[in-house]
């Protein structure tokens, strides 16, 4: 790859509506910044951006649920957000947030420009109104039924179970989430981008990237293949950035329009921490002159965020000028999905980063490791705990930390933990050396093209180079009968070492950093990556400590059960209170007799797991009365309670016992079972009116 003069790389702005989980991070996040730290080590002039979009239905929606305003909302996560990233060591130059004034200036700046030239079409449509709730819908404040599959929660714009993309309007018995009313329509007036006519201009962009990945190309061209359409660039909304424009009140500019451009006001705010001034932004995001192709622009994101960083923004840039930078490549990721079941925020099915980071303490490599390993490059993949256990011991432990532990140990034990000179090279030294020498490139290539997966894998060739090469070597054994070559054995297995910590830097960097510092603290770049040279005779060798642990069955089952359990309290939380019993005639219900009874004895049913028999003062006589509360109950712990049962109960043959009576229980929604008792105690036999 040619270099380019600069590079601004992006990864996706995400809603500030809950914690970063390791969907996010495989989607875009780990990938963007194994890309940016490659850039580095390669010396490029490079500004990685990102921050939390915090305008937006999915803001005001979480700040209902928690009882919070939007801005509580906004503040409280992104701080949680911004130090997931800072702990699990993602290398931003900046991470903004587009509640900022540069961000509400920079795009209501982009909005009266475009509006100035003409380039919005202002037209009067209909859309869903709430008169309960006195306000327009945004589509996701509409559920109704699912034209394609009939999911009758499916929302405004777009069907989580179908997956299917939908308008308001084709919601079949729509209804306001926000006050449960039937929706109405009425007339009110938007600001469209033309996109069916810039549509000439977007196709001859994105034709012209055939080296975009299949999966980016493939959803361009099908969005393009429909017809684009003219697209509403405001909402009728009460949270978000004011429409610079008079008498527009109550309306704001639609997120999928000022989002992207917050990675521009995220560039100003990093120069103004920086230099206390936005001055220089322009350098990163346009050109001086038609020909100049000095600043490279790359989106790193998610699938589901394809067609606004490939189309919607481009031409928001296009209807700005022609000296704006368009993307060069977005590298869009699949979904990464979680024992077997898609991640779901709303369903807390997710690994959480912050609580990652605090339950596994200095893991952020493994993790990073996973995720690279299992990235949905070209298609949807998952994430196990199981996998995640036998990646680490088989891989990082077994071949990563296993050779960087023996070159260590060894050279202590043989060379006085100094690095000793190379002698007479045998065949097998030379094809080690030639072979090593070659990784550094094959690396390389595969971070450019944006295949971390494969670099990860080469990463790990390299590791299995240092192991092979000792194994085959035997220094352990050559010892014995000959010191020397020992000396240059050690030399050899070191260098792969300094190597590895080079290029692990992109993929692993604080596996990276400590091996460095294992091996004397070693400055090397990039483009000495491949010598044999990085280590110099003499210098000396820190003792040996482990880059990576072993993983117990313990700590993942803990894990696994963690997921199991939100799962069944997700379902619970869900769970709907039965539907009431036909209705009943008063005289029916009044030859039910109710009582409050003490238990005077109770035992289990022999060969009943569910049954437990008790004798009840019922005031008048002691009667038996059998319960199917086993699971819940123990017959110790009922001796002597007040509970609430039927008295005249028709007599009832259960397991050849007569049971003259049903006690009362209350099922919570987790099946448990609670008594039915007086606030107070009350004599036996008490009668229930």
């Amino acid at each position: 790859m040619i270099m380019s003069k600069r590079y601004t790389v992006t990864a996706a702005l995400i809603y500030a509506n809950g914690p970063i989980h390791i969907g996010h991070l495989a989607g875009c996040y780990v990938p963007a910044d194994i890309y940016v730290r490659y850039l580095r080590a390669k010396g490029a002039d490079v500004t990685f951006v990102s921050g939390t979009d915090e305008h937006g239905v999915p803001i005001t929606i979480r700040a209902k649920k928690e009882g919070l305003t939007p801005q509580a909302v906004v503040d409280k996560y992104y701080t949680q957000i911004r130090q997931s990233f800072e702990d699990f060591g993602i290398s931003f130059d900046v991470y903004s947030r587009t509640s900022l004034p540069i961000h509400h200036e920079t795009s209501q700046e982009f909005f009266k420009t475009i509006y100035e030239k003409d380039g919005f079409i202002e037209e009067v449509s209909e859309q869903y109104y709430d008169e309960v709730a006195q306000q327009f819908l945004a589509d996701r404040y509409i559920v109704g039924t699912c034209p394609v599959c009939a999911n009758p929660n499916a929302y405004g714009d777009q069907c989580e179970r179908c997956g299917t993309a939908l308008s308001p309007l084709e919601l079949k018995n729509p209804h306001s989430t926000l006050s449960g009313s039937k929706p109405v329509l009425r007339a009110t007036k938007n600001w469209f981008l033309p996109l069916d006519k810039m549509q000439p201009d977007v196709e001859k962009y994105v034709t012209g990237h055939t080296e975009w990945k299949t999966n980016v190309a493939g959803q361009c061209q099908s969005w393009l293949k429909e017809g684009l359409r003219p697209r509403a660039m405001t909402r009728d909304l009460d949270w978000g950035i004011k429409v610079p424009l008079p008498d527009t009140d109550g309306k704001v500019l639609y997120v999928w329009f000022e989002a992207p451009i917050g990675y521009i006001s995220a560039t100003k705010d990093w120069l103004i921490q920086k230099n206390g001034t936005d001055a220089g932004w322009e350098t990163w995001w346009r050109r001086s002159s038609p020909e100049d192709q000095d600043t490279k622009l790359v989106h790193f994101i998610g699938k589901d965020n394809i067609v606004f960083h490939c189309i919607i923004f481009p031409a928001t840039l296009m209807a700005m000028g022609d000296d704006y930078i368009l993307p060069d490549n977005v590298p869009a990721n699949e979904f990464m999905n979680l024992e077997g079941d898609k991640i779901s925020t709303s369903r807390n099915w997710a690994v959480w980063l912050h609580e990652f980071l605090e339950e596994m303490p200095d893991k952020q490599d493994v993790l990073r490791y996973v995720l690279t390993a299992n990235a949905p490059e070209t298609k949807d993949s998952e994430f196990t705990w199981k996998d995640f256990q036998t990646r680490n011991n088989s891989e990082l432990v077994a071949i990563y930390g296993n050779f960087v532990n023996r070159a260590v140990v060894l050279t202590h034990k043989y060379c006085d933990g100094k690095v000793p000179a190379r002698g007479e090279l045998t065949d097998f030294d030379k094809e080690t050396l030639e072979t090593l020498a070659a990784f550094p490139a094959r690396i390389a290539e595969a971070i450019e093209t944006y295949r971390f997966r494969e670099g990860l894998s080469f990463l790990m060739d390299l590791a299995r180079l240092g192991n092979k090469y000792l194994a085959e070597t035997q220094p352990w054994q050559v010892i014995k009968t000959d010191a020397e070559r020992v000396n240059t054995i050690m030399n050899i297995a070191l260098q792969i070492a300094a190597n590895l910590a080079i290029v692990s830097e992109p993929f692993l960097p604080f596996t990276g950093n400590k091996l460095r510092q294992q091996l004397g603290n070693g400055q090397w770049k990039w483009e000495e990556a491949g010598s044999a040279d990085l280590l110099t005779v003499g210098e000396t060798i820190e003792d040996a400590f482990l880059l990576f642990e072993k993983i117990e069955d313990a700590v993942i089952e803990k894990q696994i059960q963690k997921l199991h359990d939100a799962k069944k309290m997700n379902e619970l939380e869900t769970k709907s209170v039965p539907e009431l019993k036909p209705t009943v005639q008063f005289d029916d219900f009044a030859k039910l007799d109710l009582r409050i009874g003490t238990i005077l004895e109770a035992e289990r049913v022999p060969k009943s797991d569910k049954l437990l028999k008790f004798l009840v003062d019922d005031g008048f006589e002691k009667r038996t009365i059998l319960s199917g509360i086993a699971k819940h109950f123990t017959p110790e712990e009922m001796v002597g309670r007040q509970v609430t049962f039927i008295a005249n109960l028709a007599p009832r043959k259960i397991m050849g016992q007569e049971s003259n009576g049903m006690i009362l229980m209350a099922e919570d929604r987790d099946g448990s079972l609670s008594l039915i008792q007086p606030h107070k105690e009350v004599w036996a036999g008490a009668s229930i009116s």
